[in-house]
């Protein structure tokens, strides 16, 4: 079902994802080599702790009954990178992710700013990050546990329930702007502030936190159109929204 486009985004939700690894010949790398080294030469100047493994990105999306097949494929981070600091202009690739949204028992979503030595320095993000191949098995590329892990390395947190919950539950796709963001909204038992807390123990722990730190929202208000990236403040507006219109209705 989709829920209109806030911020040039399609909120379509969703019942199932099925995504898989395929072959797929991607003309825009082969034929624009020498950008993609000249960029990454210029974001390795900036930052040199950038890496440049294999990553997944997506050749195809089809949605029907509240169902997402998606296709990936297997390309260089650097050819990713320059990709997307091109606008994404090859119409039929994008960058498909996914995320565990953490929401407080509170009603507050927690977010964190990315570090300065990261790609997305200063950004606040969901946690997540691009699918690569730890995120295959066999012939297909699981999502749910993509996300689930990158929560876990990112904010120290386990998924209430387990990853089975992650895998048959309603998920939002975010979709515009050459990528295809699939959130999934977990519920944790904890205030705002005490699920912040969790969140920054770990990140103090860690000998490199991929977090500057820990960003907690609690309405559309507080939506920062400086530093969240359009998916963010297009699902942080629908979910505000839909918040408020049950608030309305509830008795």
């Amino acid at each position: 079902m989709s829920e209109g486009r806030p911020y040039g985004f399609e909120v379509v939700r969703l019942a199932r994802i099925e995504a898989r690894l395929v072959a797929y010949d991607w003309a825009w790398a082969r034929d624009n080599a020498e950008r993609i080294a000249e960029n990454w030469r210029r974001r390795l100047a900036l930052q040199p702790g950038l890496f440049d493994g294999p990553v997944l990105l997506s050749c195809l999306c089809a949605i029907a009954d509240g169902t997402c097949r998606i296709d990936f494929f297997e390309t260089s981070y650097a050819a990713f990178i320059a990709y997307r600091d091109g606008g994404s202009p090859d119409g039929h690739v994008a960058n498909a992710f996914a995320a565990v949204v953490p929401w407080s028992a509170d009603g507050a979503v927690l977010l964190g700013q990315m570090g300065a030595h990261t790609a997305n320095a200063g950004q606040i993000y969901f946690p997540c990050g691009t699918p690569d191949r730890d995120d295959v098995r066999g012939a297909v590329v699981d999502l749910a546990g993509s996300a689930v892990r990158e929560l876990r390395e990112e904010t120290g947190l386990a998924l209430p329930g387990g990853i089975a919950d992650a895998m048959a539950g309603a998920w939002a796709l975010l979709r515009g702007d050459g990528q295809l963001a699939f959130l999934y909204p977990a519920r944790f038992p904890e205030t705002a502030e005490a699920l912040a807390a969790r969140m920054e123990r770990h990140r103090l722990a860690e000998s490199e936190p991929e977090l500057e730190r820990v960003v907690t929202v609690r309405g559309a208000h507080e939506i920062d159109a400086a530093r969240m990236p359009p998916f963010v403040r297009a699902y942080l507006a629908s979910a505000f929204e839909a918040d408020a219109a049950e608030a309305d209705v509830t008795p």
